[in-house]
């Protein structure tokens, strides 16, 4: 039986907010990236099946890379929900919102779902 909530990723989450800060990201991209991150990880819990889903996270010098592994086949698809109250359906258009590219790539045993941020001063 599946535990009822997502595995803890505060780690990650802070580990992604001190690379960034040190790397002089403005504090509203961090939040935003940290966010993004957190959603991505809760849907390939939830959605992916996986009680621990991998995060790869690249820094390159203008553009962060996050990547979530899990090991469900099915790819993501946003949803549209005629309840504008609806308490969860609404994570992939978050990260479209707050990120500047967002992809899926299919892998042998599963997809990778990830986005980028572009560094802005």
């Amino acid at each position: 039986m599946r535990a009822c909530n997502p595995p803890d990723c505060s780690a990650v989450r802070a580990e992604l907010r001190s690379v960034l800060h040190a790397a002089g990201w403005r504090p509203d991209a961090i939040a935003d990236a940290e966010l993004a991150f957190q959603e991505l990880f809760v849907n390939a819990w939830q959605h992916g099946r996986c009680p621990a889903p991998a995060v790869l996270v690249s820094l390159r010098p203008t553009i962060l890379r996050v990547a979530v592994c899990d090991d469900c086949p099915d790819l993501p698809e946003p949803r549209i929900s005629a309840d504008p109250y609806a308490v969860s359906g609404r994570g992939l258009h978050l990260v479209r919102a707050l990120t500047h590219r967002l992809g899926v790539d299919p892998t042998k045993t599963g997809k990778v779902v990830w986005f980028e941020l572009d560094f802005a001063a």
